[in-house]
């Protein structure tokens, strides 16, 4: 019995109703032969080819004149391969039908895709560069499973949603169309009749490219080639290892002087890295790049998460970005943004007329503190969403490691929320279980996909285990921001010098439970914006004062166990608070403009690097007990810190602090190793711009009971300022 096609299916198809056109269009047998129907809006005329020999096989009738095409083939009993001559007119073109094509997405694969379990969804999902029957094309999938109908629309088909309906698989509520001769950079989007019938026009949630804001369009690119992880990257970031973290917003790092315009991928290439190589800097760690709508939200709302922002250029230009820092020996870490995202109308809000990527309840699924939907990280193509991608930036594009933004805003269900503002777990409790279990399968799929790969977390509360293996109940997290001792010593920085002795514990608190977790020690870009105004804007006093104060908080954190990281323009001190609209403030190098003063901090954080990366004794036992050791503690009185810094095989930094502007001569603390010591490092030399109280001479040992020592030594202790003194073995008398 022949296959009809009622006119009441014509015009579900141009009213943009029909949910299931392989149902209908493309070939299909009858009693009479094979029908061949045709979707073509606007087209006079359809011929049909055989796609060997180009020769008309025969011409469609035209059921509908806004260009519904189809007629039964006699002589054909069995599929075929065709193509389509369309006429417009006078002017015909050889068209590839996309709905002779057979489905592309297997039964694994959409069983492994429902069940979350799909390594590498992203080699599936969005818009990938396919041959189909040796026809080269797109094949576009999209993840919509209560969509009543969806389309791809784009460049290559006048953004019509009527022209190119998607097949759904049911199983897994995967769209699927296969578009022949579609370029790359084409523009696209998906176009959806959501369960309430509303017309939706989405984004790509899995395009690798995307345009600039205001327009939303994802465009067609190349899924990147995999990067190996070297040996000499998966050491850079051991936590034996010295890591000294260059935080960076590419927008605002440094602009074009002629426009204040970004810079490029490739430009900053040229420019962002070598300074980086000469400040010491091992890593560079940059704001979130995935594509995001808001300039002023710095990339930490997030709306393209596997598309590196068009603002800088293109993936490949990213690309080289972080190949040419690995040439240079520096490991790069980008910020990723898991935990929400804003809820403009292209992006993942109620993507298919429900709460698809959300939670539905506002007490679980809105973030009151930043306006945007929280992602439901108990759904199995979520979790897959967003672990694989994690895996991406670092598999695909060569980075080395992830710094998770908020990850106490995810794993608390009452971050931020008062009483009844919030539903407790299924036990009753305030932990989002899912979202523990996302990180941990996150960072299990790293470890096991890229190892030497590390994930920093940024987590503000005393959550246990954060830096834990999964399989010992951690996160397994490599690191964790060490927040609490940011808080503290920052406070205690803020306070004027006579005041300090009353809260001496707030530099001291911290080795309370240093060992609980692999810390970073993050002087980060929250501290110099939303009116906090900069680092050294913090520092009480007169200019010299604060100067000399923000020199000596450097020297104290760069000894103190755990890794460091740094905001741009820290590293020279700039005066005003950070605006991510303009480039910082490199004028003040110029020493008729700033004097010598920031010079000399810029001079300091480079030489803090260097012999941070010089001195094992400095960070190999950050995270061992073995490595530090209080020798003075407990001086409140002058605001006076020291302690010893060793390593595996002997090597001794003691680290001495003084936060008042009091000059102590004389000096004297107990030591535990007999012989002699050098000043390596003092941060109130005159290089620096401070006022050059030092110990040139070598420092002897005596036969003097201090602090519970049988030996001790006398030096000369320079006002708010630190200094590193080397014990030096009795044989060799250089300074390694």
């Amino acid at each position: 019995m022949d296959k009809l096609v009622s006119q009441d299916i014509i015009e579900q198809f141009f009213d943009g109703w029909h949910g299931d056109p392989f149902s209908v269009l493309g070939m299909h047998e009858t009693e009479k032969g094979i029908e061949v129907r045709v979707l073509m809006p606007d087209a006079q005329r359809v011929l049909i080819l055989d796609k060997e020999s180009h020769q008309v096989i025969c011409e469609l009738d035209c059921l509908d004149e806004r260009g519904f095409f189809a007629s039964v083939i006699p002589e054909k009993r069995e599929f075929f391969v065709y193509q389509l001559q369309v006429f417009w007119g006078h002017e015909s073109q050889l068209v590839e039908d996309p709905y002779r094509f057979h489905p592309m997405l297997n039964e694994l694969d959409n069983w492994l895709f429902a069940e979350g379990s799909y390594l590498r969804p992203y080699e599936k999902l969005g818009a990938h560069f396919t041959e189909c029957d040796n026809v080269s094309g797109v094949t576009f999938r999209l993840w919509a499973p209560n969509a009543k109908r969806v389309s791809v629309v784009g460049d290559f088909n006048y953004w019509d949603g009527r022209r190119h309906p998607m097949r759904l698989h049911i199983e897994s509520g995967i769209w699927e169309l296969f578009l022949p001769k579609v370029a790359l950079g084409q523009l696209y989007k998906f176009e959806l009749v959501d369960c309430n019938n509303q017309l939706r026009l989405k984004s790509d949630p899995y395009a690798f490219s995307a345009q600039l804001r205001p327009d939303t369009a994802s465009q067609i690119s190349a899924l990147p080639e995999v990067v190996e992880m070297t040996q000499k990257r998966a050491k850079a970031n051991q936590v034996d290892q010295p890591i000294s973290i260059y935080e960076v917003h590419l927008g605002s790092w440094r602009r074009n002087l002629e426009n204040n315009y970004w810079l490029n991928y490739d430009e900053l290439a040229d420019e962002l890295i070598p300074y980086v190589k000469e400040m010491g800097f091992t890593h560079i760690e940059l704001l979130p790049i995935s594509e995001f709508p808001f300039d002023g939200s710095w990339g930490y709302q997030p709306l393209g998460l596997y598309a590196p922002t068009s603002r800088f250029g293109t993936a490949d230009g990213f690309k080289r970005f972080i190949d040419k820092a690995h040439e240079a020996g520096i490991n790069v870490i980008l910020d990723w943004v898991p935990g929400h995202f804003p809820s403009d109308t292209h992006g993942l809000a109620s993507f298919d007329g429900t709460a698809l990527y959300e939670h539905a309840d506002p007490r679980e699924g809105y973030h009151q503190d930043w306006n945007t939907l929280i992602y439901n990280y108990g759904r199995h193509e979520v979790r897959n969403f967003l672990s694989s991608n994690a895996l991406y930036w670092i598999e695909r594009f060569g980075l080395d490691g992830l710094r998770v933004d908020a990850v106490a805003s995810m794993i608390y269900r009452d971050y931020s929320r008062k009483d009844g503002e919030w539903i407790a777990n299924q036990y009753g409790g305030r932990e989002n279980l899912e979202a523990i279990e996302f990180l941990k399968h996150t960072n299990w799929k790293i470890g096991s996909e890229m190892q030497g790969a590390i994930t920093i977390a940024e987590e503000s509360t005393s959550f246990a285990g954060v830096t834990l293996p999964p399989e010992k109940g951690g996160l397994g997290f490599h690191f964790k921001w060490n927040m609490g001792w940011m808080n503290d010593t920052l406070a205690y920085m803020k306070r004027d010098p006579i005041y300090r002795q009353y809260h001496h514990d707030q530099m001291t608190f911290g080795m309370m439970y240093n060992y609980s977790e692999n810390f970073v020690l993050p002087l980060s870009h929250d501290e110099v914006v939303h009116g906090k105004g900069s680092l050294l804007d913090k520092m009480p006093g007169d200019a010299w004062q604060k100067f000399a104060n923000l020199r000596a908080y450097y020297g104290y954190m760069w000894a103190y166990p755990g890794k460091k990281l740094l905001f741009m323009g820290n590293e020279f001190a700039q005066g005003r608070e950070w605006n991510y609209k303009e480039s910082l403030d490199w004028f003040l190098l110029d020493e008729y403009i700033g004097g010598v003063w920031h010079k000399g901090v810029h001079q300091l954080v480079k030489d803090l690097n260097k012999t941070y990366q010089k001195h094992t004794a400095l960070y190999q036992l950050d995270t061992d007990p073995k490595g530090f050791e209080w020798l003075v503690v407990d001086d409140y009185q002058r605001s006076i810190f020291v302690f010893e810094r060793r390593d595996r095989n002997g090597e001794r930094i003691i680290v001495v602090s003084n936060f008042t502007p009091v000059v102590h001569h004389e000096y004297r603390f107990g030591v535990n190793k007999v012989g002699r010591y050098q000043e390596i490092l003092n941060t109130d030399a005159d290089v620096y711009a401070g006022s050059n109280v030092s110990n040139l001479a070598e420092i002897l040992t005596e036969d003097i009971e201090s602090h519970g020592k049988a030996q001790s030594i006398s030096i000369s202790v320079p006002p708010l300022a630190t200094i590193y003194l080397k014990y030096l073995d009795v044989l060799d008398k250089s300074v390694k």
